[in-house]
């Protein structure tokens, strides 16, 4: 269990250096412009041209439209080395934003309730300050804005579409900014980070009727019922207790009277675990499970069930350099949270699949400014001061990264 202790105040920015602090109102701006106009999955066209116009007004080179709306930028440093990717996320929620902000959402239904807006603009702060600080990295840094984190997911698309090749990533990065820590904080640990992503929908189908004569139906109801308990087993009994996992139904719809003995019933839920053993093994268990009940009862059942997102799981040397670079920016040794985890999935997880790195969270929560709502809230929103000590982190990694 994490103790979050919210400061009373805003921190300083001691830990990042001078010319990273002089752009901090520009990424607040950048920020808030991209938040004003929020755009779902797969639909960040007018992002990505906001993104692409600011990479050409810096002479950074990036090819656009990689997975439909996505964008991969490149920053050569001054000598050859290996190669760093860096990764942001720039899709919003459908969700009517109720903050009373000047720069509040202006698209009805759409809102960045969860950070990516934020995600987005350190990116850039990153992309511009290397492109001007080329003598003080060697090797390439590449710029990875990724579409659809929210779902269906646009990682594997990126990936599939060659973003961590010509030149080939040796390593990536990333973070997400975290209302569960207090801005001046930087949560990191090596292994599981987040969560494995999947969800199902199942329906039971029995045999309808009149609520006073049973005996002729199979209520699918009562079955739904019985489903509901015996795959709760699943996480009490089969799973090993030392390790971490959820089985969660979210929806369950059947009948449409008082007197109506229900034909089916619809259920559909979640599942999350950090060990990728477990992989493949929640689907088989669940189809056990509801195809016995479903058995015993006379019905019969449909499932369809969707493993959406493996877990995020950090490689144990870039977790240290990442660590290294936080331990530089925050003020104290403390405000490097070690071993924060969630349940929450991301789509990050396969680009750690695919090669060598690390996903942290930096803290934006301040509770005396009253930005400490939850991620998918539709008063959401975060301490901008964490937007510097994001790019001071990344920009220490680059240095550290492709220096040795």
């Amino acid at each position: 269990m994490i103790s979050t202790v919210f400061p009373t105040s805003t921190p300083t920015l001691s830990g990042v250096r001078l010319a990273i602090r002089q752009l901090q109102p520009q990424i607040v701006l950048w920020r808030r412009q991209i938040h004003q106009q929020p755009e779902l999955a797969f639909r960040e066209a007018q992002t990505a041209a906001f993104i692409s116009q600011k990479l050409t007004d810096w002479g950074i080179e990036h090819e656009t439209g990689v997975a439909k709306t996505g964008i991969v930028a490149v920053v050569q440093g001054q000598q050859p080395g290996p190669v760093l990717a860096i990764r942001a996320d720039m899709d919003a929620l459908p969700i009517q934003e109720m903050n009373e902000v000047e720069y509040r959402s202006q698209q009805d239904g759409v809102m960045h309730a969860c950070g990516h807006d934020g995600h987005v603009a350190i990116a850039l702060g990153t992309a511009y300050y290397l492109s001007q600080h080329r003598d003080s990295f060697c090797g390439t840094v590449k710029f990875i804005f990724q579409p659809a984190e929210e779902g269906p997911g646009g990682a594997k698309p990126m990936i599939e579409a060659g973003a961590l090749e010509n030149p080939d990533v040796d390593a990536i990065i990333g973070l997400h900014l975290w209302n569960n820590l207090p801005v001046g904080t930087v949560g990191v640990r090596t292994g599981p980070m987040m969560a494995a992503t999947e969800f199902f929908h199942c329906t039971i189908r029995g045999r309808g009727g009149h609520g006073a004569i049973p005996h002729q139906t199979v209520d699918s109801i009562v079955v739904a019922a019985q489903v509901v308990n015996a795959i709760q087993t699943i996480v009490a009994r089969n799973i090993d207790p030392l390790k971490s996992a959820v089985v969660t139904l979210g929806e369950l719809h059947a009948g449409s009277a008082v007197n109506v003995i229900a034909d089916q019933a619809r259920m559909s839920g979640t599942v999350r675990y950090f060990d990728e053993m477990y992989e493949g093994y929640f689907a088989r268990r669940l189809d056990e499970i509801i195809g016995g009940v479903c058995q015993c009862h006379g019905a019969s059942y449909e499932l369809d069930y969707n493993p959406l997102y493996p877990p995020v799981v950090n490689d144990a040397d870039i977790t240290e350099l990442v660590r290294s670079a936080a331990l530089a920016v925050v003020e104290t040794p403390a405000g490097v949270v070690p071993e924060c985890q969630t349940m929450g999935g991301e789509d990050m997880s396969f680009f750690l699949r695919a090669v060598p790195g690390c996903y942290f969270f930096l803290g934006s929560a301040n509770q005396a400014k009253n930005l400490a709502y939850p991620h998918h809230h539709p008063r959401f929103d975060f301490d901008e001061a964490a937007l510097s000590t994001g790019v001071e982190i990344f920009v220490r990694c680059v240095e550290s990264f492709c220096q040795g």
